[in-house]
This record gives C-alpha cells, sequence and structure tokens, in this order.
C-alpha cells in the first residue's frame, strides 16, 4: 500500500498517485509553484497545406494521423453537455485501432457519456481525470477504474495543464461552426452552444488539435474563439451535438415552497447585510434555487435603482433579462446554460465570451473570482467547521464533479443556499464525506429553517444582529436537522483511494475511497 501523509485539512493523502508524487495541500496561499508554464512543441507551417484547408475525411483519419498510440491523453470540453456525439466516439474509434490505456481529460462529463464506462472495462481507457457524473462516479466509487481518477476545478484543470502535470497529446474539440482552417465558435449552427470557455486551455497547450463540426462555414469564421493557428485537422461530421440536450438540466426557477423560501431567505440577507449594492459583481448557477435567488435581486435591483455592474456565467435566460432590463451592465460568460442565453451571446454586445482560462486560472496575474462581490454556490454535505463537499454524497458515491466550485471560493461572499436535508437524510455533518473546499472560504450557509454565518465573518454577525432573519449556529442547525432525521450514518468504505480531489493551486486536498455495498 502507498504511504499516505495527513495535509493541512487532516485527512490522509497517498504520497503517489498513478506512479507521479504528490503535494498534499498546504493550505490557502500556502503553495507557489516554480519554473516556467509547461510549452507544446514548436511546429512549423511547413507541415501544412498553403492553401489552408485543414479538413479531412474522418475523425479516425484524424487521430491515426495525430499519431493516437497507448497512454496517451486525450482532451474533450464539455459545452454540448448532455448532448454531446463527439467524445464518446473518440473511444470507439481507438478500441476499433486497438489503442490501449489511454487517459481521459474532459472539462467535465455527463450521463450521455455512460458508453465510456464500456471503455474503462476493455481497457480502452486506464482512468479519467476530470469531472466524473452519475454512472462514471458510480464506477469509479466501486474501484472498477483501472486508474486512480482525478478530479480538478476548471480553473484546477488549466493550471494542471500549465504545470506540465498533464500533457495533452490530442484535444478534440467539438465546435458548432468552424471555417477550413479551422478557426471556430458556438454562435451559430444547427449545435450553437454559445461560448466555447473550456477548450482555450486545450488549443493552446495540446500536442495536436481536432476540430470536430457540423457546419463549415467559409473563412474566416469570426470571431474566433478557437483560433485556426493552433489547429492540425478538421472533420466534418452530420451531427456534434443534440441541441435540446446541450442546456443544463436545471433551467427553470424551482416551485418547491422550501426551496423558494431558502432563495427569498438568501435575497434578503444580500439584502440586509449590504452585500447586495449599486455596482456589485455576482455570480450565480442555474440550480432552480439559484435561479430563484437571482429573480428576488433582479426585483431588489430593479426597486432600489441599482445595477450590478457585473454578472459573471454560466449565464441562463435570467441573467439575459437582468441585461436586457438594465439592472445588469455586463454579462462575462464562460457557459451558455439554455438557448435564450445562447442566443443571447450573438445578439448582446454587452454579453461577453470569457473562458475560464481567464476567469479561473490560478496561474496568471489575478483572476475574476477575487473579484466577485456576491457568489452563490450548491454543495452535498457541509460540516460544522463549514467545509464543502460537492462530488460525494452521504454514501460515500462519487457523483459529481467540482465544475468552478473551488475556484469559486475566492469570492468576497460566499453563499450557499442548501436544504437542511435531503432525502431525510442530512446536509449538515460533523465531518464531511470529501473535503473539496475548506471552511475558512465558505461565509454564508442559508437554509430552510435558518441561516448560519461563519464565526470568522464577525462584520456580518455585527451587522445582522439585530436582523429579524433566522440567524442560527451551524450547531443549531445540525441539531435541528437531526431532531427531524436522526443523526447522519458515515459511509462503508475501504482503504482503497479510487480518486485524488486537487485543490486550485495543484495540492491534494482529499482522496475518494473505494464504497463497500
Amino acid at each position: 500500500m502507498t504511504k499516505q501523509v495527513k495535509n493541512a485539512v487532516g485527512r490522509m493523502i497517498p504520497t503517489e498517485i498513478n506512479g507521479e508524487k504528490t503535494v498534499p495541500f498546504k493550505g490557502i496561499g500556502k503553495h507557489r509553484p516554480q519554473g516556467r508554464k509547461y510549452a507544446p512543441p514548436i511546429p512549423t507551417a511547413i507541415d501544412y497545406p498553403d492553401n489552408g484547408n485543414k479538413v479531412i475525411g474522418s475523425l479516425e483519419e484524424a487521430l491515426v494521423k495525430c499519431g493516437l498510440k497507448d497512454g496517451m491523453t486525450i482532451s474533450t470540453h464539455h459545452h454540448l453537455r448532455n448532448g454531446d456525439l463527439v467524445s464518446n466516439t473518440i473511444f470507439d474509434v481507438a478500441h476499433k485501432i486497438g489503442v490501449k490505456d489511454l487517459v481521459w481529460f474532459p472539462s467535465a462529463s455527463f450521463p450521455c457519456n455512460e458508453p465510456i464506462v464500456e471503455h474503462l472495462q476493455n481497457g480502452t481507457i486506464n482512468r479519467i481525470e476530470g469531472s466524473m457524473n452519475g454512472p462514471l462516479g458510480r464506477f469509479v466509487s466501486q474501484g472498477k477504474m483501472k486508474g486512480t481518477a482525478v478530479l480538478r476545478s476548471h480553473g484546477g484543470r488549466v493550471q494542471a495543464v500549465q504545470d506540465g502535470e498533464v500533457k495533452i497529446d490530442i484535444a478534440v474539440l467539438a465546435a458548432p461552426s468552424a471555417d477550413f482552417f479551422g478557426n471556430a465558435n458556438a454562435l451559430n449552427g444547427p449545435s450553437a452552444c454559445g461560448v466555447l470557455g473550456y477548450a482555450t486551455t486545450d488549443y493552446l497547450y495540446a500536442d495536436k488539435v481536432i476540430v470536430v463540426t457540423d457546419n463549415l462555414v467559409d473563412f474566416p469564421n469570426m470571431p474566433m474563439e478557437i483560433q485556426g493557428n493552433y489547429v492540425d485537422f478538421v472533420v466534418v461530421v452530420d451531427k456534434i451535438g443534440i441541441p435540446e440536450k446541450i442546456v443544463s438540466g436545471t433551467t427553470q426557477i424551482t416551485k418547491s415552497p422550501d426551496r423558494l423560501l431558502i432563495a427569498e431567505l438568501t435575497a434578503q440577507f444580500l439584502q440586509e447585510s449590504e452585500i447586495l449594492k449599486d455596482g456589485c459583481y455576482m455570480q450565480a448557477g442555474a440550480g432552480g434555487t439559484s435561479l430563484a435567488i437571482g429573480y428576488y435581486v433582479h426585483q431588489i435591483l430593479k426597486s432600489k435603482g441599482w445595477k450590478s455592474h457585473l454578472g459573471f456565467g454560466g449565464s441562463t435566460k435570467y441573467m439575459v433579462q437582468m441585461l436586457e432590463e438594465g439592472v445588469m451592465e455586463h454579462i462575462m460568460d464562460a457557459q451558455a446554460f439554455d438557448l435564450g442565453a445562447v442566443a443571447s451571446i450573438a445578439e448582446n454586445k454587452n454579453h461577453h465570451q470569457y473562458p475560464v482560462f481567464n476567469a479561473y486560472n490560478f496561474h496568471s496575474k489575478g483572476n475574476l473570482t477575487s473579484m466577485m462581490d456576491i457568489m452563490i454556490l450548491g454543495a452535498t454535505e457541509v460540516d460544522v467547521n463549514f467545509n464543502g463537499n460537492v462530488v460525494t454524497h452521504s454514501d460515500g458515491y462519487l457523483l459529481h464533479g467540482i465544475g468552478g466550485w473551488q475556484n469559486c471560493l475566492h469570492a468576497k461572499n460566499v453563499i450557499l443556499p442548501i436544504p437542511l436535508f435531503r432525502d431525510r437524510i442530512p446536509v449538515i455533518k460533523d465531518e464531511v464525506t470529501t473535503i473539496c473546499g475548506p471552511g475558512e472560504m465558505i461565509d454564508i450557509i442559508v437554509t430552510e429553517r435558518g441561516i448560519a454565518i461563519n464565526p470568522r465573518r464577525k462584520d456580518l454577525i455585527d451587522k445582522m444582529k439585530n436582523s429579524t432573519l433566522p440567524i442560527k449556529t451551524i450547531e443549531e442547525l445540525k441539531a435541528e436537522a437531526e431532531a427531524i432525521c436522526g443523526p447522519s450514518q458515515k459511509p462503508v468504505i475501504s482503504d482503497e483511494v479510487v480518486a485524488a480531489i486537487k485543490w486550485v493551486d495543484g495540492t491534494v486536498i482529499d482522496v475518494v475511497r473505494k464504497v463497500i455495498d
């Protein structure tokens, strides 16, 4: 068994994962990587067509010409979400030609990627280094994957590539429109998804880049969100995505009375605490509760005559309404969650494409996250020390990815609007199953039965001491949940490590262990 050491949040971490030495989490801002950013090999225009036409007959031909072989790392992005028709086919091709032990490096996976399980079983794929959802996470939790999974935030994915921790051999990037040279964007075509904000890292750093499109347009295809100068081959297929599935699973405001109450309490807290103010910067997700919070915030801004200066997306039609009604001045967007947002990016001059390469990059000279005044996030669990979990459930199963969650914790005010219990299982624990973010970075927890402020935020506690809102300690909220549901049961797990959870700086903050059914 690999030696283990205790990291700064008290979790035991293997000193080696997938044959590489690990760096245990040291604390916020304590790890400073040295050296220079990784750079891919220098290409030369001599090797490319003088007429600029890089269109090739098939994905199989492109992969072979890129030198696909055993053990390579293949990257993809997830902008097509659950409508993706490209990523699975890469590994169908690899299996057909007999390639083994590949590493899949997606920016995220979705239920549509369940067929990948077959390629994990037949040896085509050794492991996944990226967010795993649903069937893939369950497969990993059961200890069935050959290699050890590595989960990173969206910004952590950028960091890993820039550090050379992950070397992308071939990036296969689905693009809703592309020209023959490889200039690509997501604004038009039958599979339009708005932006390609997760693909920037891949096309800049991969050794080889393949653009796959179902909408070949005339040169030059503007704007160039993927620049053709970095592209090796263009593959034209019948269909890259299913439009009705290229949206978030939850793009409607919740109708649950409890969730609506959480949203209303959150908005009231933001107003009373004066976190919500004229000119604020804000970010919220696309879940039903987050959308409801956005609606209530919209009404407050309108009634006060205030404007949010900036909203960062994942964008939705509700954020677009704020822009179009003048209560939000700019949207900066790395991902479109619904078709209203997709249309807005093409039409509204103040709806800007802004990749996570810029917004969440740990190795840049500052980034957007620390500039945000309001950050609305979710969690599967929190504990009495305000530590947060977003990847596993209380049964120990790995069913979600990190997304941008860890990066967003660097905002000025981080709020988790979460139910006190789910399926009669308390959400607040003595200790979370998996630590994805340290409690010192989570400021406020809002539930349907009360609001807990992190004791570190004495400024907020003082400001809210005369509030009529149900301000409670986190211990009181935990006790209330357990009085209704009974105490939480810890999952039954083994010592076998099936996945590593990286922090934004590349250190290991926790691991996921095999579930014993």
